[in-house]
């Protein structure tokens, strides 16, 4: 059984007003495709109610590092009163969305994910002590990566929901 490492843990971001839900999905989707992310969606829902959409979303995308380690950043979106609104800009009606968002992002370091250390007690106290000592400048190096990742993520988040803050 892989061993998973809490790095980043319970990130948070709010955000009210104007934005664009499709856009907001393709840019989080394009963010992980060029960092090199394999998809993986977890929780996808949508209810509708008399004063508007709730949305919630779960993902959890994977970056293999070797065949010993992998990233993992769980982002949890919850979306509320998203209503569909029409907002004048440059003097053209443009449609988008408005309503109150709220993300968690967590950021994990999977060790052993493919089982291999697992198979014999001794093979275990083996697996400890090279963690302890040979590959403690991997997994910190590893773990350097995932919180510059999980705050680049925040970052690009913030600026495109800034964006729409002041368009209208």
């Amino acid at each position: 059984m892989s061993e998973m490492r809490i790095i980043v843990d319970g990130l948070t971001l709010n955000y009210e007003g104007l934005f664009n839900v499709k856009d907001f999905y393709m840019m989080i989707d394009r963010f992980f495709w060029e960092k090199g992310f394999d998809k993986r969606e977890i929780n996808n829902m949508e209810k509708v109610h008399p004063d508007g959409k709730y949305i919630e979303l779960e993902l959890q995308p994977y970056k293999k590092l070797s065949d010993y380690a992998k990233i993992i950043i769980r982002i949890f979106i919850r979306m509320f009163d998203v209503k569909e609104v029409e907002v004048e800009v440059d003097g053209k009606k443009v449609k988008t969305n408005q309503g109150r968002i709220e993300i968690l992002l967590d950021g994990f370091l999977e060790t052993d994910w493919e089982g291999r250390w697992e198979s014999k007690p001794s093979f275990i106290f083996l697996r400890t002590i090279f963690d302890k000592f040979i590959y403690k400048t991997y997994i910190n190096r590893h773990e350097a990566m995932l919180k510059s990742e999980v705050n680049q993520l925040k970052t690009q988040i913030k600026s495109f929901l800034n964006l729409y803050r002041y368009r209208a």
